[in-house]
């Protein structure tokens, strides 16, 4: 038996992996009984940032991790490739119909058994044959919390991260914004809520000249924040900053940023716009969308207010406006081994962003091999390592071995993966070779672990 606490990306992860070799598992998920501060649903792997799981082009790190998860069987990458969503190079899903095919997938097998109650402590020392993974994710409830911090010390960390508002597609005004990808590039698949007479391309985009930019800028830098309790510092991630935050660190770093224009062409002017904000589809049907790169902590009244200055956005219809939540996250260079397990209990493994890792595909590769790692402690095997040249392994060595003293949680990169003996000089041909390098090793390193077979075929263990 394998007990898994926490029902986000990285839990259903692990508990399918652990499921599919051949182990009976338990899942824990407080919600609904428990909410909290963002989730909306009670459903498993709720997307409750953006919908975008990044770059899918194997010249892209998080393109390649997920090309390995999808060879390593992950039922997260399985799900997000069924319900994507037009979002050019990137992956982007419908987050309702994600959540909601993980969810079923996860309580249909026979093997998982999902239970909804809130898990306020460690799970005691277990046999090995019994470990439990703990998955609860950025906003793990404040009696675990607790538990953890007693568990690995003063090391136990936190940071504050903000979410994107949400719009409804039919009150933008489209003769302001323009449809279009930087460069010109198109998804593979049409977006479906094109309008009559609006240019092909994945992001809305709404331009912004040099006047209308300095009334954007002066009333985001004068906006109220909401209140931030329980902590007198707050610390962001600096891949997902508030555009209050990254305003307050000069005029031009929206315009740099999230609001930079780069390979936008403006069809009303045809010319580069000063500045631009861009809207990516949120669901199949197409009538949300969200503000790419405007995570917010400013109060709602406040957001309201500065959002309809964005030209196209003065009528839009808010679904959801911008939040900020706590985010716990261990050190994991003094509490993790490569394996996803505790250097002090063998038996205890961590996943997810509670791991410190960030981004939802790291969360579910996480997962994906503390379930593995789990599963092949009951048979009674040695946890599995992958190549650090291939990005889940890179990751793992990574969180068990960066500097302890200056942790931040990261996000997978080329940089955290060893170099190539002889690389190309050029930029995309040396990412795609370290990819190629990556998938070669995993293949080999699958077929020498047994990782080639049948797993659903592996005897069920208690």
């Amino acid at each position: 038996m394998v007990h898994v606490i926490g029902g986000g990306l990285a839990g259903s992860e692990a508990a399918w992996q652990a499921a599919s070799m051949g182990v009976r598992v338990t899942l824990c998920e407080m919600r609904p009984n428990r909410p909290t501060a963002v989730h909306q649903t009670d459903r498993l792997a709720e997307l409750v940032c953006s919908n975008s799981f990044r770059g899918d082009k194997l010249e892209n790190a998080v393109g390649l991790l997920k090309e390995e998860m999808r060879r390593m069987g992950s039922l997260v990458m399985e799900v997000g490739d069924r319900t994507r969503v037009p979002a050019g190079t990137a992956l982007a899903v419908d987050r309702e119909r994600f959540a909601e095919e993980v969810t079923t997938a996860v309580q249909a097998h026979p093997l998982i058994t999902v239970k909804r109650i809130e898990i306020e402590a460690i799970p005691a020392g277990h046999t090995p044959v019994e470990p439990a993974i703990i998955a609860t994710g950025p906003l793990t409830s404040e009696c675990l919390s607790a538990d953890i911090a007693a568990f690995v010390g003063t090391d136990h960390l936190y940071f504050y991260d903000a979410i994107s508002p949400i719009v409804l597609a039919e009150t933008i005004d489209w003769t302001r914004a323009f449809r279009a990808s930087r460069w010109g590039g198109v998804s593979p698949e049409p977006a479906s809520d094109a309008s009559p007479g609006q240019e092909s391309g994945d992001y809305v985009n709404c331009p912004l000249t040099a006047d209308e930019y300095d009334r954007f800028y002066n009333a985001v830098t004068t906006a109220e924040s909401a209140t931030v309790h329980d902590f007198d510092q707050t610390k962001f991630f600096e891949g997902c900053l508030p555009i209050e935050v990254m305003a307050s660190r000069g005029r031009d770093t929206l315009r740099f940023g999230p609001m930079k224009p780069v390979g936008l062409i403006d069809p009303r002017v045809a010319r580069q716009p000063y500045a631009v904000v861009q809207l990516r589809q949120d669901n199949l049907a197409g009538e949300h969308f969200s503000l790419v790169g405007f995570q917010t902590q400013l109060k709602w009244g406040e957001q309201d207010r500065v959002l309809r200055l964005i030209p196209g956005l003065e009528r839009a219809e808010f679904v959801r406006y911008g939040m900020i939540h706590r985010n716990t996250y261990i050190n994991a260079p003094t509490v993790l081994r490569e394996t996803w397990q505790t250097r002090q209990r063998a038996d205890l493994f961590v996943a997810g962003q509670l791991s410190g890792v960030e981004g939802y595909v790291e969360s579910a590769a996480s997962g994906l091999m503390a379930g593995l790692n789990a599963a092949a402690l009951v048979h009674s095997r040695e946890p599995l390592v992958a190549p650090r040249t291939t990005a889940l392994g890179a990751l793992a060595y990574y969180v068990s071995h960066a500097d302890a003293h200056n942790y931040q949680p990261t996000n997978i990169t080329f940089g955290i993966m060893p170099p190539l003996p002889q690389a190309p000089k050029r930029r995309a041909a040396r990412r795609l070779a370290t990819a190629e390098r990556a998938l070669h090793d995993l293949a080999v390193w699958r077929a020498d672990v047994g990782l080639k077979h049948d797993a659903q075929s592996t005897p069920i263990v208690s």
